[in-house]
């Protein structure tokens, strides 16, 4: 069965050019972009985007869809947060498969096919988290990125549960240099910021703003430099994921001017909230435990400009959303009880085109650091990121006029607050396709779980 999809009169954005221009959609892919009114096309569907934007489906290479953490798991399903991308505009995400300790990379990669096979409104890929550096583990990573599981993620921090120690990261960056993986760093010294914690819960300091004040920021830029010379020692490109710290900006910023191959990542979290959060009363700052850390406000306007000087690339989620009720309340009385993560996978397109109201980016940038490069990064494009013939059809109408207020009352995340609470935004998310498919159509759901496919992914585009 052919379908035949046009949007016509939109203003169409990709990461090199912003071109009115009608799209043609043959079969899931993108066909042909013509000077509007042009082409006498004919179709199954038409599409008036006439004063929108038409912009590629969002790739968002960080999420964390019921992943176990601090004795409960991430609230939301593959199902309820792929949904829940889909509405953000966003048409890919890259999720996490944990290998535990003591087991296999295969098993670990099997359970979060699982987990998702069936379940996704959208596509889907993997990166699979190294916890158990052995003999077998490396030989397993040669076998992932040839089936298309190309990088892999370690953690200074979290000793007892992900923790490598720097012969372990080695090891991996080596095998990486070889194979062509990529390492993606969730740089912390886990080691000190442990004794930091017990000093602190000591001294009777308990309330979630502490989380903050711990995870130091000179312990983000010392884990990142690390990561940086035993990157540099094995050969091997190195991403940096989570960057929150100014301190973390400037050891990127120097790798990057000595020619090495290390790339970086921010959040919205770390572009539009602070500690000032980490410390609102009554346990609500718990809402906003993540790790890297909220910082000092003053951190948000080097991370814009590592934006801007392309020393930081990417704006991923890391959505790792748990409820105020029941799971982040786990911490009241001790701050490292509070589980990890926030949610916003949803908001993430939104805010960014926030950004560019607000003039920190581009519109252009807009999409290069939440489509393109994401794709490129992860071994995904063109198929995803850019809106050109061949490309497969995720595309999102955008109004750029829409105002919206962000609410847990009417975001779609399984979780029952928003990090983004009565913030005001100036943009919205219209119609969005998926292959070709209409997932929201003028603003209701019209996806399904099991549409979503997994998509294997070539290695990074940015080496040579």
């Amino acid at each position: 069965m052919s379908s035949r999809t046009v949007i016509r009169g939109g203003l169409v954005i990709t990461a090199s050019d912003e071109i009115h221009a009608d799209v043609l959609i043959e079969d899931g892919r993108i066909a042909a972009l013509a000077v509007p009114g042009t082409q006498n096309w004919t179709a199954d569907r038409t599409i008036d985007a006439t004063g929108k934007y038409v912009i590629p489906g969002g790739v968002d290479a960080h999420t964390h869809m019921e992943l176990p953490f601090g004795g409960t798991f991430a609230s939301d399903t593959f199902e309820t947060g792929t949904r829940a991308a889909a509405w953000g505009g966003t048409t890919t995400i890259v999720d996490f498969a944990v290998q535990s300790v003591g087991h296999s990379l295969r098993e670990g990669l099997d359970a979060w096919h699982a987990k998702a096979e069936g379940n996704c409104a959208i596509d889907y890929g993997f990166h699979m988290i190294v916890s158990d550096v052995n003999q077998e583990t490396l030989k397993e990573m040669d076998l992932l990125v040839e089936e298309g599981v190309t990088s892999f993620k370690q953690f200074m921090a979290y000793p007892g549960v992900f923790y490598s120690d720097d012969g372990q990261i080695l090891r991996a960056m080596q095998r990486s240099a070889d194979n062509g993986g990529l390492i993606m760093m969730h740089a912390e010294n886990g080691i000190a910021i442990d004794v930091l914690v017990e000093q602190a819960l000591a001294r009777g300091e308990t309330d979630p703003r502490y989380h903050g004040e711990v995870r130091k920021a000179l312990l983000e830029a010392e884990a990142t430099h690390r990561a940086i010379k035993l990157a540099q020692v094995a050969g091997a490109p190195l991403y940096v994921v989570h960057v929150s710290a100014m301190e973390a900006v400037a050891e990127l910023a120097r790798a990057r001017d000595e020619g090495l191959n290390v790339f970086g990542e921010t959040c919205p979290q770390y572009l539009f909230l602070s500690t000032d959060n980490l410390a609102e009363p009554d346990f609500e700052g718990s809402k906003y435990v993540c790790s890297t850390p909220l910082r000092p406000k003053e951190h948000q306007a080097k991370l814009w400009q590592g934006l801007r000087t392309n020393d930081l690339q990417v704006v991923s989620t890391d959505h790792c959303p748990f409820c105020f009720v029941g799971q982040k309340e786990l911490g009241r009385g001790d701050f490292s009880k509070i589980p990890n993560g926030l949610p916003g996978v949803e908001n993430r397109m939104d805010l960014l085109h926030q950004a560019v109201v607000d003039g920190h980016i581009s519109r252009r940038r807009w999409i290069e650091i939440a489509c393109a490069t994401p794709a490129r990064m992860f071994g995904m494009y063109p198929k995803k990121g850019t809106i050109a013939p061949g490309a497969d059809a995720d595309v999102v109408i955008y109004d750029p006029h829409a105002e919206q207020i962000v609410s847990a009352e009417t975001h779609h995340m399984n979780v029952d607050y928003s990090a983004y609470e009565g913030k005001r935004l100036t943009g919205r998310v219209e119609t969005v396709l998926s292959r070709g498919e209409l997932v929201i159509t003028e603003r209701e759901y019209t996806g399904h779980a099991g549409h979503g496919t997994y998509t294997p992914r070539s290695t990074c585009q940015y080496l040579n």
